[in-house]
């Protein structure tokens, strides 16, 4: 024997599935951005300063690297 389910009673299913689907979906969003807010993000200074570094070689010679601090003195 079949079932005899209205559509009423099915929509009804489907719309039910939908609404937990979004509910859990929505949980795991706010707890996924509550553990980005956690974790320390880097500044922007920080970050310019790392990828600087990373690009730039450091400089071996005394005399160009005393000559580079007093640009930098006197641009400031």
């Amino acid at each position: 024997m079949i079932l005899e389910i209205s559509q009423g009673a099915i929509f009804g299913i489907v719309v039910g599935i939908a609404v937990v689907i979004a509910l859990i979906a929505f949980t795991i969003n706010r707890i996924l951005k509550l553990k980005i807010k956690k974790n320390d993000k880097p500044t922007e200074e920080e970050i310019v300063a790392e990828e600087i570094n990373r690009v730039l070689k450091p400089i071996d010679d005394d005399q160009t690297a005393k000559a580079v601090n007093e640009y930098k003195e006197e641009d400031e």
